[in-house]
């Protein structure tokens, strides 16, 4: 049975969600603040979350900052605060969706439905992505082929991002915006010299015999195939 944990503080709301997911066939934990959220998806590996900003002990933007350090499962953002840039931001931060309080509950359904659809299994730290690749979130690095890799930033958050929607191309702009914030044209050159620069660390690495996982695909972006 697919499990959704609910980390939400209002108890009548938890409540409401809880009997509504359970009764479409899910298995649904609870959580009353940010704490107690992080402990559960850390025992309980669920298949996806759905996640208050406004918490107690650690808020929803905390929450959802390390959630994305250990797993891509997928998040769906469940707030009161729906002003576009409370919005942009929880995408940006790693959300996978936003829906703002109230809302309908045929449309939470289908988004919960719509997220475990696109995402498939989530994958953890230190688990592996792929035969030959892991990301290793706590040193920034990924082990290729059996060697580890040092990345930036920046190179560990794109390689992260194009790993989580690993199959689907993932176009600049996107890439901009959740990796370097900018959706600017200027900084277009930017994507195309960091992708330069992590396939030569993923090719220096991985040696002759290694796949090239990154896929330009042209006018629009990049893809990790996963399929080699």
């Amino acid at each position: 049975m697919t499990r959704v944990l609910i980390v939400e503080d209002d108890p009548d709301l938890s409540l409401a969600l809880r009997v509504l997911l359970t009764r479409r066939g899910y298995e649904v934990s609870l959580a009353a603040d940010g704490r107690e959220g992080l402990r559960l998806l850390f025992a309980e590996h669920p298949a996806l979350m759905v996640l208050d900003l406004l918490l107690p002990e650690l808020d929803g933007w905390q929450v959802l900052d390390r959630t994305r350090d250990m797993s891509d499962l997928p998040v769906l953002v469940l707030s009161g605060l729906g002003a576009v840039d409370d919005r942009v931001r929880g995408l940006r931060s790693g959300a996978d969706d936003y829906l703002v309080k109230p809302f309908a509950q045929d449309e939470l359904l289908a988004r919960v439905e719509a997220l475990l659809r696109r995402a498939g299994p989530g994958h953890w730290a230190g688990e592996p992505v792929e035969e030959d690749l892991r990301l290793v979130p706590e040193r920034r690095s990924a082990i290729w082929h059996g060697g580890e890799i040092r990345l930036s930033d920046i190179e560990y958050r794109l390689l992260q991002l194009l790993v989580r929607n690993r199959g689907r191309v993932v176009t600049t702009e996107q890439l901009l915006d959740q990796v370097w914030d900018d959706t600017t044209a200027i900084g277009r050159d930017r994507v195309k010299f960091a992708v330069l620069r992590l396939r030569r660390k993923l090719r220096a690495t991985g040696g002759p015999q290694a796949r090239d996982p990154i896929e330009a695909v042209r006018g629009l972006g990049y893809r990790y195939d996963s399929s080699g």
